[in-house]
């Protein structure tokens, strides 16, 4: 298991190496920002330095989850996502989930809706 504490590590679920998806520039932003980054979506790929897995990831500590998919294509990774122990998970628009929600905050994790760039660079997260 990866084990990165050095800066916060956050996991973008539904990540795209597609240059006109959402997912690509925000993986580019935090990238840029210096986050330690973690992505996994539908295809493998690569997004600069940060490679897209299509598969779970073993990951010992993750601060933030990241919404980049459909709430129905979410429910598959919810023991995932909890078994990480995130601090927080951010939905970005159109991946608002208020079943996910409420399991997360049920769980003492804290709730984001809206852009995880807008967030990011305005210092809300």
């Amino acid at each position: 298991m990866l084990n990165m504490r050095t800066s916060e590590n956050i996991l973008l679920l539904g990540a795209s190496p597609n240059p006109g998806r959402t997912s690509y520039f925000a993986t580019r932003f935090l990238s840029n920002k210096g986050f330690n980054l973690f992505a996994i979506g539908n295809r493998k790929g690569r997004i600069d330095n940060v490679e897209v897995s299509d598969t779970t990831i073993p990951l010992e500590h993750v601060d933030t989850v990241t919404m980049f998919l459909n709430a129905d294509r979410q429910k598959k990774y919810y023991d995932y996502i909890f078994s990480l122990n995130p601090m927080r998970i951010i939905f970005n628009p159109g991946t608002e989930n208020p079943e996910l929600e409420q399991m997360a905050k049920d769980r003492n994790i804290q709730v984001f809706t809206g852009c995880t760039i807008a967030l990011m660079a305005n210092g809300v997260v």
